[in-house]
Formats: structure tokens, sequence, C-alpha cells
């Protein structure tokens, strides 16, 4: 069952976060939109698997539904952004866990390896990508108080900074988030000086996007504990 919900998460996250183009969000409301994010993910369900079987197709049909009511949806924002996530990943733990075969009757089966890769592939994405669409919607009542920088600064700043504490939890050096933290603090908020709004801001947004990325990393490992061991060497002293 774990390698089969792995092998869906990850092509659920890569279709939502990578291979989701702007013009499929901005057109979800029609078909045309939802018909193109639809074969997207149904494609990359089938690839990642390695399986045509039925609860697949129908998994993405469910996905479509997912996306077609948050696509109408009344309101915008974090909220409806964590409660269509949620909604999937009950789509995906529920064909997981009345299917738990399918990963074992697919193409890539025999490929021990190959689940722990992908257990790691989707966290990355989820801890990243993922991650900056949700502080990004979080902050952004608040975008007035955004400190000047380089354009589209923050949004690296984050991705790295996240990235980073991704591969510090998933190799057992979670101690180093607290340097991580030190330095981004010394960075930062020297900068900001005595603006409290600016500093409020960049405290919201980094305990966030901390948090955010702590989190999916945990996760990640939780889930690669119930897979074959990848063998990644624990770096912690």
């Amino acid at each position: 069952m774990a390698e089969t919900f792995t092998a869906l998460l990850c092509a659920h996250v890569l279709a939502d976060f990578l291979f989701q183009s702007n013009w499929m969000v901005a057109n979800k409301g029609r078909i045309a939109g939802l018909a193109a994010h639809g074969a997207v993910v149904l494609a990359l369900t089938l690839a990642v698997t390695g399986s045509f079987a039925l609860p697949l197709w129908l998994l993405a049909l469910a996905h479509l539904g997912v996306d077609w009511g948050k696509a109408h949806a009344p309101q915008r924002g974090l909220l409806p952004f964590l409660v269509d996530q949620a909604l999937h990943l009950g789509l995906i733990a529920a064909l997981a866990g009345l299917s738990p075969g399918l990963w074992a009757s697919g193409l890539w089966a025999q490929i021990l390896p190959l689940p722990p890769l992908l257990a790691l592939l989707a966290g990355l994405v989820l801890a990243t990508r993922a991650g900056g669409f949700a502080i990004g919607m979080l902050m952004q009542p608040w975008a007035e108080a955004s400190p000047e920088g380089l354009p589209g600064g923050g949004r690296v700043i984050g991705l790295l900074e996240r990235g980073l504490i991704f591969l510090l939890v998933i190799s057992g050096q979670s101690a180093g988030i607290g340097f991580l933290i030190a330095a981004k603090s010394v960075l930062r908020f020297g900068s900001v000086g005595d603006d409290r709004k600016i500093s409020e801001y960049v405290i919201i947004g980094t305990l966030a996007s901390f948090g955010w990325a702590m989190a999916v990393a945990f996760g990640t490992v939780a889930l690669m504990s119930a897979l074959w061991p990848l063998g990644i060497p624990d770096l912690t002293p």
C-alpha cells in the first residue's frame, strides 16, 4: 500500500505544482483548461505507476471534479488551497487503501529503490514549489508591507531555504535548521531596521516558510520509513 500511495502522491504533486501551466490555472473553470490539466494528471499517474488500471483513470476523473469545485468556489486564498490539497490527498489515500496492489502490478514494481526516490521527489516539490504558493497566499493580505528588493528575490530565497531545510531533515541534520534561522536573522532583520510592519512581515513569512518545510520533510521521512530503505546516510554526529 505504501508504494501505491507514494506513486500516486508523486504523480499528483508533479501534475499540480510542476506541469500545470498558468493558462491551466486561469482556465480551470472552463472545459478546455480543465481537460488540459486532466490530461496531464492522467498521463503522469499512468507513467509514474507504470499501470493502465481502471482505478487510475477514475482517480484522474475525481481529481478534475475536485478542481472544478475549487474553480467555482466563492473564496480564494490559503484555506481553499489547503482544502483542495486535503481532498486530493484523501482520494489518493482512499485509492491506495482500496487497491494497494496497483504498484505491484505495474511495470516498475521490480525497481525497489524507485518508491523511496518518488517520495523524495514529491517531498522536495511540496516543500519548495507548493510551499511557495502556500506562503504567498498566507502573506497576500500584508503584501503592501513587503520589503523592496530584487525582483523575485524573496521567492528565490524562500525556495532555497525550504530546500535546505528539507535536505537537512532528510540527512538527519535537523539541528542545522537553527543555524539557518540565525543566519537569516542576521542578514534579513538587520536590513529592515526599526520598521515594525516590515519586521513582522518578515517574521511571519520566515516562520511559516520554515514550518511548512519542516512539516513536509518530517512527513517524507515518515513515508520513507514504510518503503524499501534507500540508504541515505544519517549525518547526525
